[in-house]
């Protein structure tokens, strides 16, 4: 337990020292880009490289990939039917912040700091699915009902997938892990010494991006949505930690990965469909916090550690 909570709150001291070193002005307003870039194009891939390269992936957790589509078309179709009959900006703010892991940049590194390979492997696969939609499946389909911003088109999309490198990543480690070649030892110690970082360099980013801009009026908004995204996640922790034939560390991994943030582009497409991006990324940065605390709570309930 004394483990747990040391490693929980070293991640939460991260987040802190990022908003603080942009708070007093070591870091300027934006500069969380550079990090970011380093995260998704070199740590974060190194990482996955490392866990698939260490441990064998069984063909049966591909149905991962599945479930995390899955988990985002649900929120997005609770999102469409309750919104339904209100202003296009409030639906289009339900139908993209009820979707959404962030999994690369927040989860991962919870998960490749308590949960070993198989949690890291697990993760991946089903943030292969959930990327399918936050990376512009859910734009794609709120912009097209609402008749705003840019209509997604399959190439585009097709695009946003081939362009994402955390998703090529994971595409490539699991084609190179069920056709059971080796890495090589060279790369491995490379790419463990890289993807060490992964976890300090995104709860910086974290912390750097992090804002809350107190407007009595976003807190009726942002406690539905994060009280319908958390309430499901609930549903949806349980069902798979109990209610499903994985392997202990796999149902441990979906029981966490529910309970994610919202990503952290969803501010953008939000106000690009006409609705209120303040007022997501207020919700954005409540989530954060709420979602440190839970999968702490769930690390220490599970016994992990």
């Amino acid at each position: 337990m004394g483990d747990v909570l040391l490693r929980a709150f070293c991640f939460v001291f991260l987040i802190f020292l990022g908003f603080i070193l942009k708070r007093v002005g070591l870091f300027k307003q934006g500069e969380y880009r550079v990090i970011s870039k380093v995260v998704l194009n070199i740590t974060l891939p190194a990482a996955v490289i490392t866990s698939f390269a260490t441990y064998d992936s069984p063909p049966s957790l591909l149905i991962l990939v599945v479930i995390g589509f899955a988990c985002n078309l649900l929120m997005f179709g609770v999102g469409y039917i309750t919104s339904r009959g209100k202003p296009a900006g409030e639906r289009a703010f339900r139908m993209l912040n009820y979707p959404g892991y962030n999994i690369g940049c927040f989860t991962l590194p919870f998960v490749q700091s308590f949960l070993g390979p198989l949690g890291v492997i697990a993760t991946c696969m089903f943030d292969t699915g959930n990327s399918m939609m936050c990376m512009g499946g859910s734009y794609a389909l709120t912009s097209t009902i609402l008749g705003v911003g840019e209509r997604g088109t399959a190439k585009g999309f097709l695009k946003k997938c081939v362009s994402s490198v955390p998703l090529d990543t994971y595409v490539i480690m699991l084609l190179v892990s069920l056709a059971k070649v080796p890495v090589p030892n060279a790369v491995v110690t490379l790419t463990s010494l890289i993807g060490g970082a992964n976890g300090v360099l995104a709860m910086l980013m974290i912390g750097m991006m992090f804002e809350i801009h107190f407007e009595k009026a976003y807190f009726k908004q942002a406690a539905v949505t994060l009280g319908v995204r958390y309430g499901f996640a609930a549903v949806l922790a349980a069902l798979f930690y109990f209610a499903t034939p994985f392997p202990l560390v796999v149902r441990q991994v979906l029981a966490i990965v529910v309970f994610a943030p919202i990503t952290s582009v969803t501010p953008v497409y939000t106000e690009q469909c006409g609705g209120d991006g303040a007022l997501a990324s207020f919700t954005n940065s409540v989530a954060i916090l709420l979602s440190v605390a839970i999968i702490t709570g769930l690390l220490l309930a599970m016994g992990i550690g």
